[in-house]
């Protein structure tokens, strides 16, 4: 197909629901384009019998629908070869998400609307957001109707323009209800099923927000577009930095409380990751700061950045935030006169963001800088020995070849000296060395001997770089000696964090296991989870009260009871401690086991919540059974004893002479009723029974032929609508004949409920192997496969959501019935349209006990 210079423009009509009126909408905006002189033609619309929709086509052009034949129907579907011979400027082409019948160009409609685009036309389209494939599982788990028609997001997100055809839910049930959406026979049913309030609440709610997603992608790409990196308030976005410090919650719970104060605001938290300064992070720290900032409804985000207010201000204007929330400066005053400060520095940079600087405990206590020896203490040991013993050492080797050597090959040996103890025992040593080593080549090796004097300024000179560069080249090595120690402690942590993360992405994230991988990473004797107890008071001595703690899971050698009696603890939220004994750990340990800890707490919740859930599932089932119980037991109880009652009554009533036509009309009538009532009785009793396993079975061998025409006669004036086919030569079936009997009744009735007037219910039955087939086949409307199990859930019926229809126990309890006979019972599709139950059963072994 030929492919347009200039691509037609799309403009979709999205229905929040069927009924709101997107077909009238998208009739109206034809006329109106037809008016203003443009050429419109009508490719494709369904009225839908709507009196109204349908006089907007007059006077519009139509363009004559493609017939297809397809299983003895004809059906008409859009012509796109006729639109574009046509060519007009503007095409309207209704329910977009269209399955086409087999045998068009494209499968579905929106490819013939994508075709019709290509060659220059403009097409005005609609859909309702349940047929958005995005939002189809949860439209199924809203409505419980799986919606085989959909279109991919992305056809409808590359219309150039989106409408949405909105209505509250209380209009459209109006409108349901006043017969202008559907015939009145299936109002009812209607809006007790799929257009109920919370439906139909819920599909509006889904409409607007992916409309607001949409709308939001287009201001995002029309500011790319003209460059526009300032912010636009259109709607309210707090960022909050976070660095995982002890100032973070406070931060956190400031920011949320501002994006409170604006309906709709959110809230953002962003973590810059940088090599060095004081944004490096703290891992526990950040993993309890983001636990908090996904509680209050936020989202956390980390970014890459050397220079940190332009990583801060660069995501707050890719977010277009409009405000961005700092803790105040943990340095000293000192620090801050020799450089502004993250804080400073982002205010003077941020432009149009409202910056807001919080002030915290920590600020005003100021941040003391910690000193951490690169070097472990027995090579700081060694280092100074080497430097005391060395510098005489080497001086008494070298006295005798005083006049042998010059003093540059003297300075040299000492600057060796220097390196070895910089090397061994880092920097102080070797700056002792060297101070050490310039007085002793003085003393001993510079003219005059004896005498601190020089009297060549070339040998002052000399000596004055060789302090210089012991000290540069001692300072190089401790600072490498210093990087390489912290490479390797923050690659182990690393490999422990990575470790962590492995534990938990393979399931093991149980708390025990949590400990017991805490205990063995660290070292530890044992490491408990404790968690105070709720009627505790929080005395100032309740850290060392072990009534005030009970112990949630341990591991290793004996727990400890309370924090106050542990080595180390880390305080986890305000109820839950993780006390380790064994060994005192260092600040870097310390800050990997925080991440432990946040981790036990999270699995420890993950734990409560499945138990919880556990336990209130069946709690749900049930409640969920006897609502459904209740809801159905009302309707089909009630109905059949009314009838009784109405019959009984009415012969009871001396007032009216009855004839004796109508005096066995009505005991006819009370008879049927009391008859169903029976039934009904029966199948909860049977159901009731089979659900607590006490439902007698016995099974005996059984010929067909005699069981299948007693359950048609079971089946009263419906027997008519029966059609059987059961041969003679069957062998006969291993069956409990009573309960063969009511599966077979309650299979039939099943049928011949949901089969159209005039085509009636097929029973046959056949061998195969050692098993014989019972096939009880309707022409009705069928299921989908996807609902073939749910057809056998208690207390409904597919599609039916509020249960008035029926008990609906009889497809559950065949099935139940069938099972507990040694059989099987299960779904298929009748050929031609239809369902049909197939019930498989043994045959029967003649001398061998059923």
């Amino acid at each position: 197909m030929a492919v347009a210079e200039v691509r037609g423009r799309l403009r979709v009509y999205l229905g929040a629901a069927p009924g709101v009126g997107k077909t009238y909408a998208m009739l109206c905006e034809g006329r109106r384009a037809r008016e203003r002189g443009r050429d419109v033609v009508v490719g494709f619309v369904e009225t839908h019998g709507r009196e109204r929709t349908a006089a907007l086509l007059e006077g519009l052009e139509v363009v004559p629908r493609r017939m297809l034949s397809h299983r003895g129907a004809v059906f008409g579907e859009l012509d796109v070869a006729a639109v574009i011979a046509r060519r007009p400027k503007v095409v309207l082409v209704d329910e977009l998400a269209h399955t086409n019948v087999p045998g068009s160009v494209n499968v579905r409609r929106w490819q013939d609307v994508d075709d019709i685009l290509a060659a220059g036309i403009d097409v005005v389209s609609t859909v309702n957001i349940q047929h958005l494939e995005s939002v189809n599982d949860v439209v199924r788990e809203i409505t419980g109707v799986v919606q085989r028609e959909t279109v991919p997001d992305e056809v409808v997100r590359r219309a150039d323009q989106i409408e949405l055809v909105d209505m509250s839910a209380e209009a459209l049930r109006r409108r349901l209800a006043h017969g202008n959406v559907y015939p009145p026979e299936k109002v009812d049913a209607a809006l007790a099923n799929y257009f109920r309030a919370g439906n139909l609440i819920a599909l509006r709610e889904l409409a607007l927000l992916w409309v607001a997603g949409k709308v939001d992608d287009q201001l995002d790409r029309y500011r790319a577009e003209h460059g526009i990196a300032r912010t636009w308030e259109t709607r309210e976005r707090v960022v909050v930095a976070l660095t995982g410090g002890p100032e973070g919650e406070t931060l956190v719970r400031r920011a949320a409380r501002i994006a409170a104060r604006t309906k709709g605001a959110d809230l953002l938290a962003v973590h810059v990751t940088s090599a060095d300064g004081p944004a490096g992070g703290d891992p526990a720290g950040l993993s309890r700061q983001r636990l908090l900032v996904e509680s209050l409804g936020g989202t956390y985000h980390q970014v890459v950045g050397e220079d940190i207010p332009r990583a801060l201000l660069d995501f707050a204007r890719g977010v277009n935030a409009t405000q961005l929330v700092l803790g105040a400066s943990r340095r000293r005053r000192f620090a801050q006169v020799l450089s502004r400060g993250v804080g400073v520095e982002t205010i003077a940079r941020s432009g149009s963001i409202d910056v807001h600087m919080v002030t915290h405990d920590e600020a005003r206590a100021g941040r003391r800088p910690r000193s951490r020896a690169a070097l472990t203490r027995k090579r700081r040991i060694t280092g100074w020995v080497l430097a005391v013993a060395g510098m005489p050492l080497l001086t008494a080797t070298l006295a005798p070849f005083r006049e042998v050597l010059s003093l540059p090959s003297e300075i040299l040996l000492f600057l060796c000296l220097t390196v070895g103890v910089a090397l061994i025992g880092g920097t102080w040593p070797a700056i002792t060395t060297a101070v050490g080593g310039s007085l002793m080549l003085n003393w001993f090796f510079t003219r005059p001997i004896g005498r601190f004097t020089i009297n060549d300024p070339e040998n002052l000179f000399a000596l004055v770089v060789f302090v210089l560069v012991a000290a540069a080249v001692s300072a190089i090595v401790d600072l490498a000696a210093r990087r390489t120690r912290e490479a390797a402690r923050a690659s182990a942590d690393a490999a422990l964090l990575s470790t962590l993360a492995g534990h938990v992405l393979r399931g093991e994230a149980a708390v025990p296991s949590l400990l017991e991988r805490t205990r063995v990473t660290f070292g530890l004797t044992s490491v408990t989870l404790l968690e105070r107890r709720p009627e505790a008071a929080r005395t100032p001595d309740h850290q060392s009260d072990p009534d005030a703690w009970r112990i949630v899971a341990t591991c290793g050698g004996a727990p400890s009871t309370c924090p106050g009696l542990s080595d180390t603890d880390v305080r986890i939220d305000d109820t839950l401690v993780l006390a380790a004994t064994g060994r005192l750990l260092d600040a870097a340990d310390r800050t990997v086991l925080e991440a432990f800890a946040a981790e036990t707490a999270v699995a420890l919740r993950q734990e409560r919540l499945q138990q919880e859930a556990a336990r209130a599932e069946p709690l749900a089932e049930a409640d969920k059974m006897r609502t459904a119980l209740l809801a159905a037991v009302s309707h089909d109880l009630r109905s059949p004893l009314a009838s009784a009652k109405a019959a009984i009554e009415s012969l009871a009533n001396t007032g009216v002479a009855w004839s004796d036509h109508d005096r066995a009309e009505l005991l006819d009538t009370a008879a049927e009723s009391l008859a169903k009532l029976d039934r009904l009785v029966a199948n909860l009793l049977d159901m009731s029974r089979l659900q607590a396993g006490v439902l007698g079975v016995t099974t005996q061998p059984i010929a067909l032929e005699e069981i299948v025409p007693r359950a048609v006669d079971d089946l009263g004036p419906l027997r008519d609508q029966i059609e059987g086919d059961i041969s003679v030569e069957l062998p006969e079936i291993a069956a409990d004949p009573a309960l063969l009997e009511r599966v077979l009744v309650n299979l039939m009735s099943n049928a011949v409920r949901y089969s159209p007037p005039g085509r009636n219910v097929l029973v046959s039955a056949s061998r195969h192997g050692e098993q014989v087939e019972i096939r009880v086949m309707d022409r009705g409307p069928g299921i989908p496969p996807g609902a073939h199990d749910r057809v056998f859930q208690p207390f409904q019926r597919l599609g039916d959501r509020d249960n008035h229809s029926g008990v609906g126990l009889g497809l559950a309890l065949s099935r139940g019935l069938t099972e507990a006979m040694g059989g099987t019972l299960v779904p298929d599709e009748t050929p031609g349209g239809g369902l049909t139950m197939i019930l498989t059963m043994p045959i029967a072994v003649r001398g061998v006990p059923a």
